[in-house]
């Protein structure tokens, strides 16, 4: 076994030292070292991280003759440089998802464009993948005091919510400035927000006649959310029978009653409540309750149901792609809250005082 061993040895061949080492930059520094921190310090943890290869000037005219104006380079050597950003980050308005990507520059005298792309795994510049560019974003460039051997990548903290990454190598500084607070704006939402109003007029109260003020008073307002079926079959699988739903899709489904209801034989003192609904076959039951700042129905806690009340369902007439709510007047004293789905309707009866 001995001798087995130190044959396979002798077949090793291990690697000289790269004369374009790799190294890592991290931002906070620190955080390349956290486990000697304590556990609430906040440079504790990583923000960005750059793999990156160094190569060294060696007498060599490097900006416009080893690396050319006007193409991409790796910003390195050998594999491709790669960030990873640990949370979403801003760059000229663009927010960039957390995780890791490719970084190559476009080099000019003025500014480096620096390109941030999803193919990773790569070598050099050979058949980079331009469709998986994220982005292209100017790092302004400055002369230094003195040659930089070694091409460095670092970083300089403006402020809590603001790096700049820095690129250096011979006497040129390139400077990327990073937005560390990046900006969270929703983008399409696949089941939009709407809003429906009993009695209807009172959606455009401030349009109406002095002689319509009264009667176009509101009485309940409903805001929710309306996911469509896509092709799906809705109840009995997308929403299994005997399970609780939002009624609807993202935040809970709010319900305002702006005076006092019956609802079952219950009287509701005037306020905003959520509703869900447990799904069954021929019937749901909507429960009423106070938790409304929530997203849905996971971790509900059932003290604050104040109400639950069995109605049944009926079928549409036509398809509904959306699920949608809607107000039907039965008398003045009286307007079911309509909620449909599918083929599926399902009325709740709300009484006035």
């Amino acid at each position: 076994m001995g001798f087995m061993l130190t044959a396979q040895q002798d077949t090793l061949k291990w690697p000289s030292l790269d004369v374009s080492p790799m190294d890592r930059a991290t931002y906070p520094r620190s955080a390349a070292f956290g486990n000697y921190l304590d556990e609430d310090d906040p440079d504790k943890t990583p923000k960005i991280s750059v793999y990156y290869s160094r190569p060294y000037k060696k007498e060599r005219v490097i900006f416009g003759d080893l690396v050319k104006y006007g193409e991409d380079w790796r910003l390195g050597a050998n594999e491709g440089t790669e960030v990873t950003f640990f949370q979403n980050v801003e760059l000229e308005g663009v927010v960039i998802p957390r995780g890791r990507y490719r970084l190559y520059a476009e080099i000019n005298q003025d500014k480096w464009d620096i390109v941030i792309s999803t193919h990773t795994n790569t070598a050099g510049m050979r058949d980079l993948d331009k469709t998986k560019e994220i982005g292209r974003f100017k790092a302004m460039t400055s002369k230094t005091g003195k040659v930089r051997e070694q091409f460095t990548i670092g970083f300089q903290k403006i402020n809590e919510g603001n790096v700049n990454m820095l690129f250096e190598w011979d006497k040129v500084r390139a400077t990327l400035p990073i937005n560390l607070n990046a900006a969270t704006l929703a983008g399409k939402d696949a089941s939009p927000m709407d809003m429906v109003f009993y009695p209807p007029g009172s959606r455009f109260l401030n349009f109406s006649k002095p002689e319509e003020l009264e009667a176009n008073q509101p009485k309940i307002r409903v805001v929710y959310s309306r996911p469509q079926m896509k092709g799906r079959k809705i109840f009995g699988e997308l929403l299994s029978y005997g399970e609780m739903w939002r009624l609807g899709a993202n935040e809970t489904t709010r319900i305002t009653f702006y005076s006092p209801v019956t609802i079952g034989g219950k009287e509701l003192r005037a306020g905003t409540y959520g509703l869900f609904a447990k799904v069954n076959q021929n019937n749901w039951d909507i429960i009423i309750h106070t938790n409304v700042d929530s997203w849905g129905t996971p971790n509900h806690d059932e003290d604050t149901n104040v109400h639950t009340i069995t109605i049944p369902t009926a079928k549409t007439k036509t398809t509904l792609d959306a699920f949608s709510i809607v107000f039907d007047k039965i008398s003045d004293s009286q307007v079911d809250v309509v909620f449909g789905w599918e083929n599926t309707m399902a009325r709740l009866p709300v009484k006035f005082k």
